[in-house]
């Protein structure tokens, strides 16, 4: 008998024991094409023997020193390769364990900025429904997913909502993509409007959905308004790439191909690339000069901030998406992906929509094409696709209430981006079994 507490006690998964480039093999001898990398983590996929010999080596020197002492030298190598490659004005980093704790620490660094520059006033959030942000109570609550968060709201501090930028459900028929974009980017004036722009901290956002809504990217021009809008009334953006960001739409951190620069972004997932549990917040220099030149203390910490074996993993990962090219690679290699994808699915009358940017993409599950209909909740498609598709060799990430917390379906993929030409060909293959074995 286990007595590891699992994700849910009546499914009780296999025992992993080997991981060998995109595929992952348990105890029983089976292998699985790691098809969503996990939850869009294992981006170099689960041997590389670069981040391995990193580790191995820290270790041997010094596994961990607590930064309300010491600093390390893998933590000041790694700030400074994230820092050379961030969007303009992003000048600091601080590290945690994982993309929960990322967006935690942005959301008291931003309440903390509001107090040091004298707007203690400043108390609220908005983000957008169908957003995800992490599963800690002020994480849960900013986020806009109604199934994680309802069993918690009565213990949680919320943000308000405006709607996603979600062009497949949202976009009307006479609207081009730029004028969508300014319709739904409006909304957050609107909404800052009825809060009271003075009671507002900051708007936070992932640049492409991830689990929420399925690899759900901005249309053109919406980030640049939203950015306008923050500007104009003085509250900070917040960018959430945790899942999104460390090369998986195709550029290290996604908001670069939205051409914006934000306060603060919050990276993790690929960072580490499941080698070692770790994420960032890295904010700009405007926000840590009024630390700096305010109380000198950032009123937050873990006992893990800046580990420095994660450090040093990390520091490898990122070399190798910067100089060794694998962030281009996700380009590269997710255009192929998409091509595979809309040439098995692109007239499937019950694939909606097939979307993402790099090595990041959705396909939205529909009852019928045509009026875009889901299949009922109760079918729960989502679960039976992501059973059926293990039970092929395929790990995926299906999730249901893709439209409202409720309704909808859809798969995502977030595949290592070492994947050849022949293994997406093999991805493809198995989830298209599997979608016809469910429907």
């Amino acid at each position: 008998m286990s007595h590891v507490f699992p994700r849910h006690t009546k499914i009780i998964p296999p025992v992993a024991v080997k991981g060998e480039g995109i595929y992952i093999f348990d105890s029983n001898g089976n292998k699985y094409l790691d098809g969503s990398g996990g939850a869009a983590v294992s981006c170099l996929g689960h041997s590389d023997p670069d981040v391995i010999a990193a580790i191995k080596k820290q270790v041997d020197q010094l596994a961990f020193a607590h930064t309300g002492f010491l600093s390390s030298e893998p933590a000041e190598s790694l700030a400074d390769r994230l820092i050379a490659h961030a969007p303009e004005g992003i000048e600091r980093v601080y590290f945690v364990s994982g993309g929960s704790e990322a967006v935690e620490s942005a959301l008291k660094l931003a309440r903390q900025y509001m107090i040091e520059t004298g707007q203690p006033q400043r108390t609220r959030f908005i983000s957008r429904r169908q957003s995800y942000h992490g599963n800690t109570l002020g994480a849960l609550g900013t986020g806009g997913n109604e199934w994680r968060r309802e069993p918690f709201a009565p213990v949680m501090v919320s943000a308000s909502h405006i709607s996603p930028c979600y062009e497949y459900r949202l976009r009307r028929d006479d609207e081009t993509q730029e004028d969508y974009g300014l319709r739904a980017a409006n909304e957050l004036e609107a909404e800052l409007l009825r809060q009271g722009p003075e009671n507002v901290i900051g708007f936070i956002a992932e640049p492409v959905v991830g689990a929420t809504a399925g690899a759900v990217p901005a249309v053109p021009g919406y980030f640049k308004r939203i950015r306008e809008i923050c500007d104009q009334y003085g509250i900070l953006l917040i960018l959430d790439e945790v899942m999104c960001g460390m090369g998986r739409t195709g550029t290290l951190f996604a908001c670069e191909q939205d051409g914006i620069s934000p306060d603060m972004i919050t990276i993790a997932k690929g960072l580490g690339a499941g080698y070692q549990p770790i994420g960032a917040m890295l904010c700009s220099g405007k926000i840590y000069k009024a630390i700096e030149n305010g109380s000198g203390f950032f009123q937050h910490g873990h006992t893990y901030v800046g580990h420095p074996t994660a450090c040093a993993a990390a520091d490898a990962v990122v070399k190798k998406l910067t100089d060794g090219g694998l962030a281009a690679r996700s380009a590269q290699m997710g255009e192929k992906l998409m091509t595979a994808l809309t040439d098995a699915f692109g007239q499937h009358p019950q694939i909606g929509d097939i979307r993402g940017r790099g090595m990041f993409r959705g396909l939205e599950i529909v009852e019928d094409r045509e009026t875009k209909a889901p299949f009922a909740p109760e079918k729960g498609i989502a679960a039976k696709l992501k059973k059926h598709a293990f039970a092929n060799g395929l790990i995926c990430y299906p999730m249901g209430g893709t439209i409202d917390g409720r309704q909808g379906d859809h798969v995502m993929l977030a595949p290592p981006f070492i994947i050849t030409d022949d293994q997406i060909d093999e991805l493809v293959a198995k989830l298209s079994k599997s979608i016809a074995e469910v429907i």
